[in-house]
């Protein structure tokens, strides 16, 4: 166990579990369910959420990883017993599950970018119906222009690009890359909300994003806002754990995560700044209503964006386009980093195996079993009409299925955690590297949330996901 690699420090640590927490929840996720729950309102639960629920267990988790100093289903195991370790399998095949629909929703976003810097996306009359040819073009290999232009292959390459990073180790694979694409993604998340306020409507926007309307509060919106802020931080399914398992036991969890918990809010703050002054441009240059384009749901980057970008023109159109897609790939690789070494450490560490062989025998694994969701969106229409499913497509059902998995797998998090690892065993490895942890209010917190909050709230928001998404009981409570 001693060649399975380490974070160089806190800063490594910091960022890799922030960019593992960083995704196309933060960029593509959030401003849609921002736009249909209200704005500021939704943005006010989501903070909340991710004080009272998101912090606590992510703690958990890092801490759960960097006790047993093992891969999910290791560290289960080690703490609690065989038993306890299917808990971490269940976390495992949950990353997998994600990874194959998250990967392919990367390569759209990879093909995007393409398209709008290299090539003439933004000069179509109609970018809903050039969304829906392009989600079922999935190979064409009649010329090499085609195959080129393949979303199978935008996969495809994205899932190298995963694979060639975390070949490469803990520091020189994992952090090594994170410390050059946090960075890098701040600095054109910023640079596009700069400009974006210039333009004109924007103010309204921002007043839609940061005046809340109390009268828009909806128990739905504070379900949603659960599950948004779970699923963006990677919570659930073992990638917390893993990455905790690298950490020097010098270093402070509880601040730690904090910070990892700050980098991954501003993320999502700063994407709807950005997106919500686009949107009221777009309502204002096409005299609509902003709120039919802000609540157009998970089309909202891939057809209502490109359709801004084309109103600013031909230069500055690709410019703004090309980086946003470009950021949208930077925020999916430093995901699909992290969800892809969930299930490689279990097989080094369990397996003993070569870490270059698994990674790559993996994500070939992982790339195959996204071709249903890749094929599902009108290509085959068995997939794309799911009858068990109330009709929805395929990658819909595994985008849903997530978020089952993810807050059942937190509430057993904690139990595990206050029923049989033990509070007090907790407690002892967050007092290592923090000396005024035990006298602090934070352990007061983390005890109140862990053992009451957090199971009772994730348990009944797993039961309220499986009757919405299986039941289609929408207007449960």
């Amino acid at each position: 166990m001693d060649n399975r690699g380490n974070f160089s420090g806190r800063i490594g640590f910091i960022l890799a579990a922030a960019g593992s927490a960083v995704g196309l929840g933060n960029i593509w996720r959030f401003p849609y369910l921002a736009g249909e729950n209200g704005g500021a309102i939704f943005l006010l639960v989501y903070l909340c959420c991710i004080f009272l629920l998101c912090y606590p267990v992510m703690v958990g988790e890092i801490a759960i990883g960097r006790a047993a100093n093992r891969d999910a289903f290791g560290s289960y195991s080690k703490l609690g017993g065989k038993n306890w370790g299917y808990l971490g399998l269940f976390g495992i095949l949950a990353g997998i599950m994600i990874l194959s629909f998250y990967n392919v929703v990367a390569g759209w976003a990879f093909g995007y970018f393409l398209h709008i810097s290299f090539g003439d996306l933004l000069n179509h009359e109609n970018f809903g119906n050039f969304f829906g040819e392009y989600v079922n073009d999935i190979i064409d290999v009649s010329s090499i222009n085609g195959l080129a232009n393949s979303n199978l292959i935008f996969s495809l390459v994205f899932m190298a690009l995963t694979a060639i990073i975390v070949s490469l180790g803990i520091q020189k694979g994992i952090e090594a890359s994170t410390k050059i694409m946090m960075p890098a993604l701040y600095l054109i998340l910023i640079g596009i909300i700069i400009y974006s306020l210039t333009l004109p409507n924007a103010i309204e926007g921002v007043k839609f994003y940061l005046i809340p309307d109390l009268g828009e509060l909806k128990i739905q919106t504070v379900v949603d806002g659960l599950k948004q802020a779970f699923f963006s931080l990677s919570l659930g399914m073992g990638a917390l754990i893993t990455y905790g398992s690298y950490l020097s036991k010098k270093e402070n969890i509880t601040s730690s995560a904090a910070v990892i918990s700050m980098a991954d809010t501003s993320v999502a703050f700063f994407a709807g700044l950005m997106v919500f002054p686009l949107v009221h441009f777009l309502a204002y240059k096409l005299e609509i209503n902003a709120q039919e384009i802000g609540t157009s749901g998970p089309p909202l980057i891939f057809v209502v964006l490109p359709q801004i970008f084309h109103e600013m023109g031909p230069l500055l159109g690709r410019f703004i386009g090309g980086s946003f897609f470009l950021l949208v790939c930077f925020a999916a690789l430093t995901s699909t980093i992290s969800l892809l070494e969930v299930p490689v450490a279990y097989l080094v560490d369990q397996k003993k195996m070569n870490r270059k062989y698994v990674v790559w025998m993996v994500a070939l694994l992982i790339f195959i079993c996204g071709l249903p969701s890749m094929v599902s969106m009108g290509m085959i229409p068995a997939l794309n009409k799911l009858t068990f499913y109330r009709g929805q497509d395929f990658l819909t059902f595994i985008a849903d299925m997530s978020d089952i998995t993810l807050t059942i797998g937190g509430c057993l998090m904690t139990i595990f955690i206050s029923r049989r690892w033990g509070i007090h065993n907790m407690d002892a490895e967050l007092a290592l590297g923090n000396e005024t942890y035990m006298q602090s209010g934070v352990r007061r917190f983390l005890h109140i949330t862990i053992r009451w909050v957090a199971p009772i709230l994730l348990g009944f928001l797993s039961i309220v996901i499986i009757l919405e998404k299986f039941f289609g009981i929408a207007n449960l409570i």
